[in-house]
């Protein structure tokens, strides 16, 4: 059996990177960190190329594709850093109008924050008592509303039709993945920038990769990259809601932790305003605390052992 994407999946990972770079590339990024404001015209471009209707049925106006396509797409949006309440919104398309099309930004309380609450259009969950707090990462404005306590309870309600089942992908669980896809996405970014640098920074009349400090540390951030690679495709193939705790666990640890490594290798440059590793670092340190993040799946790991 082949697990690898078909070249379908493969022509639609290469169809979003090139709308993401088309729309939202370097100086795209740059503008938005120096005056952050959700690109309306960006969603909408989203909108036009089905990103937000990717598992829409067909009949409905949607692509009909499943969750590891998904999956590919947001993985793409992490690489890129796209600002702005993608989960949400494609969790909301089928349900509220214009989502699907970009024409209505969703938003949504994960856990105690809510992103972007300011720029949406419509806001799905208890946003009683929000207050804005600053936000580490200047992409992802912040809101913070009383936590409700933990009672342990589920709603499996899966994406698209089909079964439902204590395993079974929720709404929740299926925004946990997407937020993984995207740390994957980070993770992938981040070492790909540290090979990149270590092979044209040149100190003491050679290349920096040549040392093997900066080997080791390359050379964890692929296996922590292609870990959590495997964990997130098998969680988006399988619908198993175990498997994709698994997958938000590794996810969030290689994006993290690749981003730390790939400011180590970069040195002081890596630090400075002008470098994107610290917003990679940043963006990966928000998503891990949105929604149930690591406390829930550790938990859910645990009580299944």
């Amino acid at each position: 059996m082949d697990f690898r994407p078909s070249e379908d999946q493969q022509a639609l990972r290469h169809g979003i990177r090139e709308v993401l770079e088309a729309r939202f590339g370097p100086e795209a990024l740059r503008a938005a960190v120096e005056a952050p404001a959700l690109d309306r015209e960006l969603w909408r471009a989203l909108g036009d190329a089905g990103f937000f209707a990717l598992c829409l049925p067909e009949d409905a106006g949607g692509v009909g594709l499943g969750l590891p396509e998904a999956v590919l797409a947001f993985e793409e949006a992490g690489r890129v850093l796209l600002p702005g309440p993608a989960v949400a919104t494609f969790l909301a398309a089928g349900e509220i109008e214009g989502a699907a099309a970009g024409e209505t930004v969703v938003t949504a309380a994960e856990g105690a924050l809510v992103p972007w609450l300011a720029g949406a259009d419509v806001v799905r969950g208890d946003t009683g008592g929000a207050v804005a707090v600053r936000s580490v990462d200047p992409l992802t404005p912040l809101h913070r509303v009383p936590e409700a306590p933990d009672t342990g309870t589920r709603r499996p309600a899966p994406l698209g039709s089909g079964a439902q089942g204590p395993d079974t992908l929720g709404p929740g669980a299926t925004a946990s993945l997407l937020r993984a896809a995207e740390q994957l996405g980070s993770a992938t970014r981040t070492c790909e920038t540290a090979v990149r640098y270590a092979r044209t920074r040149e100190q003491f009349g050679g290349p920096v990769g040549r040392f093997q400090a900066v080997q080791h540390l390359c050379a964890d951030m692929l296996v922590r990259a292609e870990l959590a690679r495997v964990a997130v495709y098998a969680a988006a193939v399988t619908g198993d809601r175990l498997e994709a705790a698994g997958a938000r666990l590794l996810a969030d640890d290689a994006a993290v932790r690749n981003a730390r490594d790939c400011l180590q290798v970069h040195g002081g440059m890596g630090f400075t305003w002008e470098s994107d590793v610290h917003l990679h670092l940043k963006r990966a340190w928000v998503r891990a605390g949105l929604g149930a993040g690591a406390r829930r799946a550790e938990e859910d790991l645990a009580a299944a052992l």
